[in-house]
């Protein structure tokens, strides 16, 4: 069986803040609370619950953002990358298309420049652009053509991990299924494994393999995604199940 490309082990997080307004004593407020799962080489893993529930913070662990944890955060591959679900806010405005995809190419130091420019175009044909998108700029694009970028921009240096952050949950119907569809593509071509963050179960039945759901930093309940939809053991995701039927 494959490794597994990001292990977490009995990660907790803390925070400090200060007991009754800002001259009360410092105390040191637990967030996570004992997380363990693992994903899988080509695997989508979605990330369920409510807002306040963790996710935030333990993408932030897995990014290596937190300062204050306890446990293992084991990467077997290069960083995750980060797709948001507002894809303007992600975007640098001041720049082109063509900008925004050839820096993280840049950064990595890897290709020429003729290579990094190639690789561009190359890249957003395969997101269903083409290479007239490459000197224009966000605001010249719809929701979807830049969600399509972001991925653009996730991929493009070939990670193994892929966060999704809420990534389709700013657009409409139509654009939605476009947008997993071409997740999916793109899982097909580079073997990617996502961590898929969402609200919308209905969309997490039609993408993931399996299902971590969080509530108050805990993970109450994990599986494959058929088996959890079937037959939900924890109340809280029947509540959540219930909510989106």
């Amino acid at each position: 069986m494959d490794k597994p490309i990001l292990e977490i082990k009995n990660l907790s997080s803390f925070y400090e803040r200060r007991a009754g307004g800002i001259f009360g004593e410092k105390e040191r407020v637990q967030i996570l609370h004992d997380i363990s799962f693992s994903i899988l080489p080509g695997e989508t893993l979605a990330l369920v619950g409510e807002s306040g529930s963790g996710k935030t913070t333990l993408c932030k662990a897995i990014l290596g953002m937190l300062k204050d944890y306890t446990g293992q955060v084991i990467h077997r591959s290069q960083r995750p990358q980060m797709v948001f679900q507002d894809p303007f806010s992600s975007l640098n405005p001041a720049h082109t298309i063509g900008w925004i995809l050839e820096e993280p190419l840049r950064l990595q130091g890897k290709l020429s420049k003729q290579e990094r420019k190639a690789a561009v175009v190359e890249m957003l044909e395969q997101v269903g652009l083409g290479a007239d998108y490459v000197n224009r700029k966000p605001d010249e694009l719809s929701g979807g053509q830049r969600q399509r970028v972001a991925i653009a921009a996730a991929v493009i240096t070939r990670p193994a991990l892929v966060i999704a952050d809420e990534p389709v949950s700013a657009l409409d119907v139509t654009i939605q299924a476009q947008i997993l569809e071409l997740l999916r593509s793109m899982q097909r071509r580079y073997g990617l494994s996502y961590l898929f963050i969402s609200h919308d179960l209905n969309v997490v039945y039609e993408l993931c393999d399996r299902v971590l759901v969080m509530r108050d930093g805990r993970i109450v309940e994990q599986g494959d995604v058929q088996r959890i939809y079937a037959n939900p053991q924890h109340e809280y995701t029947k509540q959540l199940l219930k909510a989106a039927q």
